[in-house]
């Protein structure tokens, strides 16, 4: 019996199917990096250089530049009434003196103006970082705790939080506590100015390293600090400015959280090994008297 011959298309076909299956799992896991991939930035305006890519696990990162000519800077859209806002961040490498890093909350720049701040201090090549942190109330401030980090800060991305509720604010490193700010009802602080997500590259000869001492070496420019991982679990306000906020459902945990005995134990270990300023130990700047919170602290 003569055998059969195939035509050039039968014998096409199963070279077809394997080409289009092999296809087809080079795509899928392409096109499922692809959706992972999302645009935290999105929610932000921003000012200056900002450069954004997504690194090999799909995380979006924003870098901002700082250059002779201009900072750079992203502004939430949303305002905010409360919540748990994290990031990470790798800090400018090397010579970074005069520069200065932030991340931060604010209602506005008027004289009444609310604020919550995590700035980074520029530093001269294998100085400790100094993060400075300070809470504004009404217009009133002057209450910084200033650590030095315990690592380097540019070498990777570390983890930077700040917790804010009507009970307290929780400054957090890498998930440690550093600083509590607690509410006292007699004396100011944050309740009711919906506030912005910050963060900010600049320069701050004038103040950040050694109090001015050491301005930035343009020769060692551009500058580059990044952003990764941005979340904010926060109540939403009300975007016509009549009041009232939006709050996540089931996942709003930090409207309760205070200090706990964790917390007080990683506070203590930041004074013990970490705090190089404390308001509440500068006499020079307030010689009639500390503000209210530094005797209930």
């Amino acid at each position: 019996m003569a055998r059969r011959q195939r035509s050039p298309s039968a014998l096409l076909m199963p070279l077809s199917t394997l080409a289009v299956t092999i296809i087809l799992s080079i795509l899928r896991p392409a096109a499922a990096t692809a959706s992972a991939k999302q645009s935290w930035l999105d929610e932000f305006t921003t000012d200056g250089e900002v450069r954004s890519d997504f690194d090999r696990s799909g995380k979006q990162v924003a870098s901002l530049v700082l250059d002779e000519s201009s900072g750079a800077g992203f502004n939430s859209t949303q305002k905010y009434l409360f919540g748990e806002f994290t990031v990470e961040m790798k800090l400018v490498p090397g010579n970074s003196a005069g520069t200065v890093t932030s991340f931060y909350l604010t209602s506005g720049e008027g004289d009444d103006h609310d604020e919550i701040d995590m700035e980074f201090m520029g530093n001269s090549t294998n100085a400790p970082t100094v993060l400075n942190t300070n809470v504004w109330a009404s217009g009133d401030g002057k209450k910084e705790h200033q650590f030095y980090l315990w690592f380097d800060p540019s070498a990777d991305f570390h983890k930077y939080a700040i917790i804010w509720n009507d009970k307290n604010i929780i400054f957090r490193v890498d998930d440690v506590t550093v600083r509590v700010f607690r509410r006292y009802n007699d004396l100011p602080y944050p309740t009711s100015r919906p506030m912005a997500v910050h963060a900010t590259l600049w320069d701050g000869s004038y103040w950040a390293t050694e109090k001015g001492k050491v301005p930035i070496d343009w020769s060692a420019g551009p500058f580059v600090v990044s952003y990764r991982g941005y979340t904010a679990n926060a109540c939403v306000a009300a975007a016509d400015g009549g009041g009232g906020s939006t709050c996540p459902v089931g996942k709003n945990e930090w409207m309760q959280r205070e200090q706990d005995d964790t917390d007080r134990l990683t506070v203590a270990w930041a004074r013990r090994n970490c705090l190089q300023y404390n308001y509440c130990e500068d006499g020079w700047r307030f010689p009639g008297g500390f503000p209210g919170e530094c005797s209930r602290e």
